[in-house]
């Protein structure tokens, strides 16, 4: 299977109501580009699983501000004030969950596990609803795991059998979620052939990878 694909037809299969995972840390390691394409397709209904919320004008904070999202989990919104604005006017579900926990449920549901036992949140909001676990005389929130329909990465190098490498952190959330959805799309940097990259460098395997889109320097 070729793996390299236009962007266009990487995001052919992402429809309204789609569940999407978005690498990135304030933006950092973000696929700006099917961003874009995403924006300009005009999918709508979505289901954000992301770190934060980008800016407004920055990787997920596009889709956000175009009102293309109905749901976002994450951790942190204070980047963007349209996220918050539509939040606090019902335009947008926003769930906030600590960082730490986010990224565990999304291994949980990547690794086949049953859930994450956590003390973060115990006796908060953050609990309100859930069920705690009693092990050995203490009491732990179970949060379930995260998987989405799909997951979309950056790779700073990434070979066409879909091998990634990261530049320090725009790894973040980008490998951990590569085990966490139905189809995995990476927007590489740069695209080399297979076998030209060391493999202590690859963090990613092709193994999790359905599509590659970008190539030489992307910016």
């Amino acid at each position: 299977m070729n793996k390299c694909v236009s962007i266009e037809k990487a995001i052919e299969c992402i429809n309204d109501g789609a569940s999407i995972m978005f690498g990135g840390f304030m933006a950092n390691g973000t696929a700006e580009n099917v961003v874009d394409a995403l924006v300009a397709k005009g999918v709508k209904g979505l289901t954000i699983i992301c770190n934060d919320s980008g800016y407004i004008d920055r990787g997920v904070g596009k889709l956000i501000a175009g009102k293309q999202c109905k749901r976002l989990i994450t951790s942190h919104i204070g980047l963007n004030r349209e996220t918050g604005r539509q939040m606090n006017e019902g335009e947008l579900i926003v769930e906030l969950v600590p960082q730490g926990t986010l990224v565990e449920q999304i291994r949980a549901g990547g690794y086949g596990l049953g859930g994450v036992l956590t003390k973060t949140g115990l006796g908060t909001l953050v609990a309100e609803g859930k069920q705690t676990v009693d092990v050995d005389g203490k009491t732990y929130l179970l949060e379930k795991p995260i998987r989405a329909d799909f997951a979309i990465l950056r790779g700073s190098v990434v070979d066409k059998a879909g091998n990634i490498a990261y530049k320090g952190s725009t790894n973040n959330f980008n490998n951990i979620m590569s085990s966490a959805a139905d189809t995995v799309i990476v927007e590489a940097e740069t695209l080399v052939e297979i076998g030209e990259l060391d493999p202590n460098h690859i963090t990613t395997p092709g193994i999790f990878i359905d599509y590659i889109v970008g190539g030489e320097n992307i910016g």
